[in-house]
């Protein structure tokens, strides 16, 4: 009969003890925030926006879009929704610890800053009519609530002075005694730089950068696959480390409409291929969906997955 001799045991553990810290390791190395924002207004049927909040899905929720401005206009188009009311929703959701921003611009041609006089025009708008201002004659659409602060999405039309858009924003947190009543933060395309926001990102009072990895040939998660995703991801993170990037997702490609359930499914590359990758960033903040009607159309799935693993 053979025996192990007692003497292998100990020399065994060495390497028992590196293999289990090893496994511990690899799944500590991955930054999980839980962080999950959604752009609520593109669909009136996508329910209101307490309705959006009250899943428990989101910790930020961007009201979109303020389009028509910077030519002595400003007006949002919020598909159908009506005004009424949404004042009040803003509440409920800040009551319930969900940042409320709003964002510019859009896929439409009616905004641009043509000037330094056009900027600071828009500034003064967004701050009596939406923020912590409320100068006499300027309708407010949110009656008395008071949004968290201004997402740059900014699609269309030349880059000229959004940097000043910024830094006049910025100024008014001197109002808020130490405290961001005016926070920033920029939602891009996929590609970087971007070159319309660039300028403005360079101020460096942007906060969070939600990079949309969607609805582009070359680096949308949908086409161009982990690779095309990572490589621009690494640049967004490199180049900004003092904002928290998001990662921007579009439910509407990453599962078929009318697809069968479970969402989990259609995500299973996301969990095991892309998300590791991307939550190395020590700048990772968490996951953007575009949008709330699609997430609803899942029955809310597709939002309460990514949570789990955001």
């Amino acid at each position: 009969m053979a025996f192990r001799r007692p003497s292998s045991l100990p020399a065994l553990l060495p390497l028992v003890f590196v293999l289990v810290l090893s496994c511990l390791a690899g799944p500590a190395m991955a930054k999980k925030t839980g962080q999950v924002t959604v752009f609520w207004g593109r669909n009136k049927d996508e329910g209101s926006l307490r309705e959006a909040c009250d899943t428990g899905t989101y910790s930020t929720v961007i009201i979109s879009f303020y389009s028509v401005f910077g030519h002595g206009r400003y007006w949002g188009d919020l598909s159908g929704h009506q005004l009424y009311g949404i004042g009040a929703d803003i509440k409920h959701c800040q009551s319930k610890g969900i940042l409320i921003l709003l964002s510019i611009g859009g896929p439409g041609k009616d905004y641009s800053l043509p000037s330094s006089k056009s900027a600071a025009d828009v500034a003064d708008n967004l701050w009596n009519a939406h923020l912590g201002g409320g100068r006499k004659g300027v309708f407010r659409p949110f009656g008395d609530a008071v949004v968290d602060g201004i997402d740059f999405f900014i699609d269309q039309g030349p880059p000229d002075h959004y940097d000043e858009l910024a830094r006049l924003l910025d100024s008014y947190n001197r109002f808020y005694r130490g405290r961001k009543g005016v926070r920033l933060t920029a939602t891009t395309r996929c590609a970087y730089p971007d070159w319309r926001v660039e300028r403005a990102l360079q101020t460096g009072l942007f906060e969070r950068i939600h990079v949309r990895f969607y609805g582009d040939d070359k680096c949308s998660y949908h086409q161009g696959g982990t690779y095309a995703v990572v490589e621009q991801w690494d640049k967004w993170t490199a180049r900004y480390p003092r904002s928290e990037v998001y990662l921007g997702l579009a439910v509407a490609e990453d599962v078929p409409a009318g697809a069968p359930g479970p969402v989990a499914v259609y995500l299973k590359y996301l969990y095991y291929d892309l998300l590791p990758k991307v939550q190395k960033s020590a700048n990772y903040g968490g996951v953007m969906i575009w949008d709330r009607f699609s997430d609803k159309m899942t029955g809310n799935d597709y939002g309460r997955t990514v949570q789990g693993w955001a």
